[in-house]
């Protein structure tokens, strides 16, 4: 008579484990495209013509195989897909442990990643609202919010750029989110390899965790530099 709970029972387990690892796949990609990214913010601290010139690059990569800004469109629909993804699996899991906890949990001791796995949801929430306005700001819209232009009279990217954080409010938004994002990293690198099977010891544990934390600075500290650099004049036009 039990048979038919333990079948439903498998299939949730397993079902569990392959949002899991659709959650970890997608997270390493996302990491991969920061990583990425912040390269290429980081080149404002050449001047704007070699800040340009690399943003005039991405439309150019790939061609003639691909159309002119193919590369980044297939990227965008590459990120797209995962984050849907990695957002609906969150989603179906943060309901399932809802369902499955019978008490609350207990306060960890290490607080720096109670606080990381804590935040993990709201920080998502924070990331996916900032995402939106990150590509209104800079991509789609290119908003600029000190002289009010947008599109093509927002002028060229470098420009955008250090007019948008000349605006300390901007900078504090992007600051914000680069906080979220640095305890998402933390708690999210973690979870990912071990979810992928890298932490059956207390060593790879341990170094899993240091992993995060050294992901988390890097990307997190590395994105903050610019807009921190334009509010204080280091970077300007």
């Amino acid at each position: 008579m039990a048979t038919p709970t333990l079948v439903k029972t498998s299939r949730s387990t397993r079902s569990t484990i392959a949002l899991k690892l659709v959650m970890a796949a997608s997270g390493l990609l996302f990491i991969a495209f920061v990583l990425a990214h912040m390269y290429g913010n980081l080149k404002a601290f050449s001047g704007q013509e070699k800040f340009n010139d690399y943003a005039h690059h991405l439309r150019e990569l790939g061609e003639p195989l691909l159309p002119h800004e193919g590369f980044l469109w297939i990227t965008r629909i590459g990120l797209l897909v995962a984050l849907v993804a990695h957002v609906t699996a969150a989603v179906i899991l943060a309901n399932r442990a809802r369902r499955a906890r019978t008490q609350r949990y207990a306060v960890k001791k290490n607080r720096a990643s109670s606080l990381s796995s804590r935040t993990m949801r709201w920080g998502g929430v924070t990331l996916l609202l900032f995402i939106v306005w990150h590509l209104v700001n800079f991509s789609f819209g290119k908003v600029n919010v000190a002289t009010g232009e947008t599109g093509d009279a927002a002028g060229d990217p470098y420009s955008l750029l250090v007019d948008t954080f000349d605006v300390w409010w901007m900078t504090v938004i992007y600051l914000v989110a680069m906080l979220a994002l640095g305890f998402h990293l933390h708690h999210g690198t973690f979870s990912a390899v071990q979810t992928l099977g890298y932490t059956n010891t207390a060593a790879s544990r341990k170094r899993a965790k240091q992993a995060g934390w050294l992901l988390a600075i890097v990307i997190a500290g590395g994105y903050s530099l610019v807009p921190l650099a334009v509010l204080t004049g280091i970077i300007e036009k």
